[in-house]
């Protein structure tokens, strides 16, 4: 009665699956309610948790924006499962809400970073060009852009030019090239009122001449005091990245991690999805769900879901999270931590479960080379091969630690990483 579920709705169901009543009524309202939980890559929650100081610094940075205040632009990082693309997700729905034009680019191998950024400052003139004072403004930054992909993405067929002509927009500078289209852009933006921002997903991922040249061609842009900023997400070694590639990218970008739940934190993720469904859960409860989840926002979505959709009651107890628990355990394992686990070759493997033979992370390269019976330059390149694929990262000077949170016991469950331990 409280989800508005009639007993003819009910009868419906029986004869449509054709069960007996006595024995599935449970089952066939299980099979009907609706579950506000959703564990997912990036899906946006009932209610986002823990957000909420990030969430008012962005809009102070827009409000700055609006006004032709100067910013800085931002950078979030944090282990998968953390809610890094959630949290800019709500980002660019609170840019709507100031007037500024976004974009939201995600980083693949087989999504070249030139041919989206270029989309992207095309999507921007489109708009620019809707409004007929503002047309004469777009021919310069069109100019930078056709220029950008014609030397960088030959492939792209957007613009046709003759052979005599193309040779007149040929470039070898990548970082010349982006910094033009930034700065056209820029200037355009300035003199429209629209500020621009960028949302860069996975981060991690770009190639590292693409990362240097979006740097300085952001820094130049910020020189110019023009209304262009970025705001990227991705894994920790981002940080170790920008500064690698340029010096003066710590003074350029706002760094923020972001991490795991407080309790109380945790408590409003778990508590507000299911109170307009009037379920209630028990502190008990609520402390065994951080205890398991660790407070990482996706298991606590996905440890939330099952437990909803098996519990037929209004108050959720410690001993339902228990019951439910292994069945947390084995999704995660098929699922989410499978799809990393199955992006490693059979030497990356081993050497995953020599980080996990280490015992307490993260560890270092010469205990991981120890439990290898291997000397570490033997293991350089599976390290490096690992990083790139998003599976561990550099935590401090020769230190590692998985991208995921709860890997390692993950590969402790594994029959593989068991008998691995016994021939080793």
């Amino acid at each position: 009665k409280q989800r508005g579920i009639t007993e003819k709705h009910i009868i419906a169901l029986i004869r449509k699956y054709k069960c007996d009543k006595m024995q599935t009524k449970r089952e066939v309202l299980l099979l009907i309610k609706v579950n506000p939980y959703r564990p997912g890559a990036g899906l946006k929650p009932m209610y986002i948790a823990g957000r909420d100081d990030d969430i008012k610094e962005v809009r102070q940075i827009f409000e700055a924006m609006t006004i032709g205040v100067p910013v800085r632009s931002m950078i979030y990082s944090g282990l998968r499962g953390v809610g890094k693309t959630v949290l800019i997700n709500r980002l660019e729905e609170i840019a709507d809400d100031y007037g500024i034009f976004h974009n939201h680019i995600e980083i693949e191998e087989k999504n070249d970073f030139i041919s989206q950024i270029a989309e992207c400052a095309q999507d921007f003139l489109r708009e620019v060009s809707t409004k007929e004072k503002f047309k004469n403004l777009i021919k310069k930054p069109l100019e930078a852009i056709k220029s950008l992909v014609i030397s960088f993405n030959p492939s792209n067929t957007t613009f046709s030019v003759s052979l005599q002509d193309r040779e007149l927009y040929l470039s070898n500078n990548l970082t010349q090239s982006l910094t033009k289209v930034f700065v056209t852009i820029g200037e355009t933006a300035q003199k429209v009122q629209t500020p621009v921002c960028f949302f860069i997903d996975e981060i991690q991922y770009m190639k590292q001449e693409q990362l240097g040249s979006l740097i300085a061609a952001l820094h130049r842009t910020n020189q110019l005091g023009y209304p262009v900023m970025v705001i990227g997400a991705g894994l920790p070694r981002i940080y170790k990245m920008l500064s690698d590639e340029k010096s003066y990218s710590e003074r350029l970008f706002a760094y923020k991690q972001i991490g795991s739940l407080t309790l109380e934190q945790s408590r409003k993720a778990i508590e507000e999805p299911a109170k307009k469904f009037n379920i209630d859960y028990s502190d008990e409860a609520i402390e065994k769900i951080v205890e398991i989840t660790k407070g990482y926002p996706y298991f606590i979505q996905q440890l939330c879901q099952i437990v909803y959709q098996n519990t037929d009651k209004d108050l959720i107890e410690d001993s339902d999270i228990e019951y439910n628990t292994n069945s947390f355990l084995n999704t995660l394992d098929s699922g989410f931590f499978k799809a990393r686990y199955e992006r490693c070759s059979e030497s990356d493997k081993k050497f995953v479960f020599a980080m996990v033979e280490c015992g307490e992370l993260p560890c270092t390269i010469s205990n991981v080379a120890h439990n290898l019976n291997k000397d570490v330059g033997s293991i350089s390149t599976i390290r490096a091969q690992l990083i790139n694929k998003g599976i561990i990262y550099p935590v401090r000077y020769k230190e590692l630690d998985f991208t995921v949170p709860e890997f390692a016991g993950f590969i402790q469950r594994l029959d593989e990483y068991k008998q691995w331990k016994i021939q080793r």
